[in-house]
């Protein structure tokens, strides 16, 4: 009868709590096959863990009243709810996060919002106005969780490195099992194939013109012969001598 308004509200009536309440052990006993919960409400006393062997543990354990109280309630939301409810195949029967997270180590719920850590899988999801996130809890172990003060609705998570704003979590987006998506590798880029450049023959040298010089000391040689054989007196070989070097 438990899954009616009625059945659930006469529960809250009788054990002296609001609806909100019994709704977040419900969800607490169907996470736990209904031999246990972990539950976080502040009519609960805080984060708290009840067993069907008789364990009972609240946050504010001094007050024996209240931690007989939620004894007593999930005894009862245990013996009321249908054992069918908590054997689905998949092993999490009522759950609103992405099922392919698997089972929580813990949920609960304030003030509007419900949260559900997966240490298997490093993700927290979060329900908020019926939109669910998850976020990303790599490098961080979380053991407690509480509501930040103010009138705000984050959430803020503890653990044994201290306290962890949900909002310096990286949200995941996509994957329904909160699983990065693989991104796809970039294609390795190819060695061009090796094409040897065309042999280039070297040009003939141009024939170098006649030097000058050359022309001059071959004219003189020429002369000194002839003046060597008479035909050239010394006097003429010499003016033609200083005129062939002044040209040069």
């Amino acid at each position: 009868m438990t899954d009616q308004p009625n059945g659930l509200q006469n529960i809250a009536d009788r054990h002296g709590v609001s609806l909100d309440a019994v709704r977040h052990l419900v969800r607490a006993l169907e996470a736990g096959h209904g031999t246990m919960a972990q539950f976080n409400h502040p009519e609960l006393g805080g984060f708290g863990q009840w067993s069907s062997g008789g364990m009972t543990m609240i946050g504010n354990m001094f007050d024996s009243g209240l931690k007989a109280r939620v004894a007593a309630l999930c005894g009862a939301l245990a013996d009321a709810l249908p054992p069918a409810g908590f054997a689905e195949r998949d092993g999490v029967s009522g759950a609103w996060w992405p099922r392919g997270l698997g089972r929580p180590a813990t949920s609960g719920a304030q003030n509007g919002q419900r949260y559900a850590y997966f240490p298997h899988a490093q993700r927290v999801a979060v329900e908020a106005d019926g939109q669910v996130a998850v976020y990303d809890t790599e490098g961080h172990h979380i053991t407690g969780v509480s509501q930040q003060q103010g009138g705000t609705r984050s959430l803020r998570f503890s653990g044994p490195d201290g306290v962890i704003d949900l909002e310096t979590l990286r949200r995941i987006d996509g994957d329904a099992a909160g699983q990065d998506e693989p991104s796809t590798p970039e294609p390795t880029p190819q060695p061009k194939p090796f094409t040897p450049e065309p042999l280039q023959r070297p040009e003939p040298a141009a024939p170098r013109p006649p030097s000058s010089a050359d022309d001059v000391l071959a004219t003189l040689e020429r002369l000194a012969e002839l003046q060597r054989k008479g035909v050239l007196t010394e006097g003429e070989f010499a003016a033609k001598k200083a005129e062939l070097l002044a040209r040069l």
